[in-house]
């Protein structure tokens, strides 16, 4: 195969891996117990690197999903029949598994009729701490790598592999079973199910890393398991459809976010035409259906926020003093830097760029922040306004040392040029 056809087969492994491969590792766990969760993820990142070694060889099968599927079912029962201990203790549970492994069977009906959701519910047991929860399932689940966990945690990769490492051996030694809770029990585990969903769709709307901003794959299939936990009458709350109205709201925008030379386009230069309105529609009835009760989430604010700017006519009709009070109520709910940050930047359009600088400078504990490219670029911003063009250069260009994505890096060294010229 040429040099193109190996690139071609490349990315056609990689994509339906990031697909496919939290699905699988999910259906597979879910038939070998979640004790076994490092089977089935060994059992899938196995098959990739074989689609990877024949398939710029032999071509692209005719259905690739299928072959991911099967691979990995392959070795999954490679490794069981090697087990001989395991199997003679586990004979009938091997047998068991041996059946689905080689055989398709019809599906079986569950409470939560998709094994990632499921999956994601698992994940989400209370014998384990919070922050094993939510690195487990953006792991496991979510396809997310331990970089790009930590780049949501504002923490190292390091620090995330640990938690992993810990999260995988207490599932084993306390051999935690694949089992959806009951529907009494999903509420309370529905908290984490969302902030798991949150982080995926924010790694899909700006990517921590890589030559892409966008990945749309991870922001729909966001959407789509909060589409299904907003149609379980046990996980249909104000605050699941208030995430849904977020991430809709959100997405209607992608498609006007780059040029079509992969540049980023700022919001108030965007084409607003390009934006879907079948999303926008979508997220406005989720948001007017997640106002019931007396209780608001962060999500109902940021949704708010989201709102403003898909129905405003143009950047000049934004409803920024609205933005900034939606802010003011998200920081008290959520008081991180990060709120704080980009509280700022609604502040700017309102109060002007003193007061914005002087609030960002501000923060609390911006220790954090500061190691993060997009403070500098804000930063830079309100400096440009200011009239201070030498200081803004020296702003932009550190934030383009820290972005962690080929376009926005970029984006912020064309912004140090532009602020001198």
């Amino acid at each position: 195969m040429s040099s193109s056809g190996e690139r071609n087969a490349g990315r056609v492994a990689d994509d339906l891996f990031r697909r496919e491969g939290a699905r699988l590792v999910a259906a597979l766990a879910g038939h070998l117990g979640t004790h076994r969760l490092q089977l089935a993820e060994d059992a899938v990142q196995e098959a990739l690197v074989r689609a990877l070694q024949s398939w710029p060889y032999r071509g692209i099968p005719d259905n690739p999903a299928a072959w991911l599927t099967q691979a990995a079912k392959n070795l999954t029962l490679d490794a069981l029949r090697r087990e001989q201990t395991w199997q003679r203790k586990e004979a009938r549970i091997t047998a068991e598994q041996e059946r689905w492994l080689t055989q398709d069977e019809p599906a079986v009906e569950q409470p939560i009729p998709d094994d990632t959701l499921r999956m994601l519910f698992v994940c989400f047991h209370p014998q384990l701490s919070i922050e094993a929860q939510l690195a487990l399932a953006l792991r496991t689940v979510c396809g997310m790598s331990p970089a790009e966990i930590g780049a949501a945690f504002l923490t190292s990769e390091a620090a995330i592999a640990k938690r992993l490492v810990r999260a995988r051996q207490l599932i084993r030694d306390l051999r935690l079973p694949f089992a959806v809770p009951d529907a009494g029990e999903l509420p309370g585990r529905l908290d984490g199910v969302l902030a798991a969903l949150y982080l995926l769709f924010n790694e899909g709307y700006k990517a921590s890393s890589g030559d892409r901003l966008i990945r749309e794959e991870l922001c729909h299939e966001a959407i789509r398991l909060a589409r299904l936990l907003g149609a379980h009458p046990a996980t249909s709350q104000p605050a699941a459809k208030a995430l849904l109205a977020l991430m809709c709201l959100n997405a209607a925008r992608l498609g006007a976010r780059v040029n079509e030379s992969g540049e980023i386009v700022r919001l108030h230069h965007q084409d607003r035409s390009r934006w879907d309105l079948r999303l926008i529609e979508e997220g406005i009835l989720a948001l007017g259906a997640a106002a019931t009760g007396d209780i608001v989430s962060p999500y109902h604010l940021e949704a708010g926020i989201a709102a403003c700017h898909c129905l405003a006519p143009d950047d000049a009709g934004t409803d920024w003093p609205r933005i900034l009070g939606l802010y003011d109520q998200l920081l008290v709910l959520k008081p991180t830097p990060v709120v704080a940050m980009n509280r700022c930047v609604a502040l700017a359009r309102v109060q002007g760029p003193r007061e914005a600088l002087d609030a960002l400078e501000g923060i609390p504990n911006r220790h954090s922040l500061e190691a993060q490219h997009l403070y500098h670029a804000i930063r830079a911003s309100f400096i440009e306004k200011l009239g201070q063009p030498a200081e803004a250069r020296a702003a932009y260009q550190r934030a383009a040392d820290l972005a962690p994505c080929e376009a926005e890096r970029e984006f912020l060294q064309g912004r140090a040029s532009d602020s001198i010229s």
